[in-house]
């Protein structure tokens, strides 16, 4: 069975392997230990603080293998981005240029530099490792956020996005960056993604063009790619988009990857959560279906993925004694539950 919980200093030796695993694009993790050192303080000091609304806490979990005891993957949650250091987009969006003396119409695309998503609640750092990838690994690591959002709303934006990562190839290049590269900032798309990473921003504002650019004057190469996610985040945007996820438009000002966006209320897993206290009986939870489930925790926060029923009758989550060892509860106490498969 495998274990969702917070994230704690000494996993730091696995979260640095998964940072290099992760690879060049993956910005939320750089391969540079004081900041991974940092985002892990940051992420404890998030859990345990007292929230009555979205500010600038980080939350950091990790999968860790219950038999083995190896952290096998991560995902985190912003809960509110932009508010100390600036959160950069483009916005694709059109402009009309047209003589009705000459009979001439032309609609262009341009790219607009903008912040419109500051403040809002960011999903991110989602990563499994190359062993735990099967089953529903991966889309159990990335929808126990749903159920955290929803459990503690207080915590969290209504508005939830997840910047995806855009095309480049196995050394870094990146079509669109080559072009502001050449033309604007002088310096490669891996060196530009660290230094974002390390939260290193300033440079943005002071290199990126000030006015929209349009999309026609763009290579060829860079404007194929604008709103295309990197070959690795197929999966992961076909989740999000399973959970109601779409595009409105704006995408990253480096790899111009697809930023998605939904609001939490209806977002499908967390739009089909139930809340129930549990009961403790091995042969009737074998019997029911297979859930995402988490106990009502922040800081002692915990989440499986395994077999319970409900009993409708009663009002209760009935789940097996391995279950609620692993969620740290006991009858009676509440967890939040959805179902892995949707029967449409």
């Amino acid at each position: 069975m495998n274990i969702i919980r917070p994230i704690r200093h000494s996993d730091y030796p696995a979260l640095l392997e998964i940072a290099e695993e992760s690879g060049i694009g993956f910005t939320s993790l750089p391969v540079n230990e004081d900041l991974l050192k940092n985002k892990i303080e940051r992420a404890e000091a998030g859990f345990a603080a007292a929230v009555t609304k979205p500010g600038n806490e980080g939350y950091l979990f990790v999968m860790e293998d219950a038999t083995t005891g190896q952290v096998v993957g991560t995902s985190g949650i912003e809960a509110a981005v932009g508010m100390d250091d600036a959160f950069y987009h483009y916005h694709l969006g059109k402009v009309v240029h047209a003589s009705r003396e000459l009979d001439i119409h032309n609609t262009v695309d341009i790219l607009t530099f903008c912040n419109d998503y500051t403040g809002v609640t960011e999903i991110c750092t989602l990563f499994l490792r190359e062993q735990a990838r099967g089953g529903i690994n991966g889309r159990f690591l990335s929808k126990v956020r749903f159920l955290f959002m929803m459990e503690h709303r207080e915590r969290f934006s209504e508005t939830i996005i997840a910047e995806m990562r855009g095309v480049s190839d196995e050394n870094g290049r990146s079509p669109f960056w080559e072009w502001l590269e050449d033309h604007f900032f002088s310096m490669d798309f891996p060196t530009a993604d660290y230094l974002t990473g390390i939260g290193n921003k300033v440079f943005i504002a002071e290199l990126m063009p000030k006015y929209p650019i349009y999309v026609n004057l763009l290579s060829k190469e860079a404007q194929a790619v604008i709103g295309q996610v990197h070959t690795k985040t197929r999966p992961a945007l076909q989740l999000l988009q399973e959970e109601g996820f779409s595009n409105r438009g704006y995408v990253d000002i480096f790899d111009a990857g697809p930023t998605v966006e939904a609001n939490l209320s209806h977002i499908r897993t967390a739009q089909a959560s139930r809340k129930l206290p549990v009961t403790i009986d091995d042969q009737t939870a074998a019997r029911g279906r297979s859930h995402y489930m988490i106990n009502t925790s922040v800081k002692d926060f915990r989440a499986v993925a395994t077999e319970m029923t409900v009993s409708e009758e009663q009002q209760v989550a009935v789940i097996s004694r391995q279950a609620a060892a692993a969620l740290n509860i006991s009858s009676g106490d509440m967890i939040r539950f959805a179902p892995v498969s949707f029967r449409d």
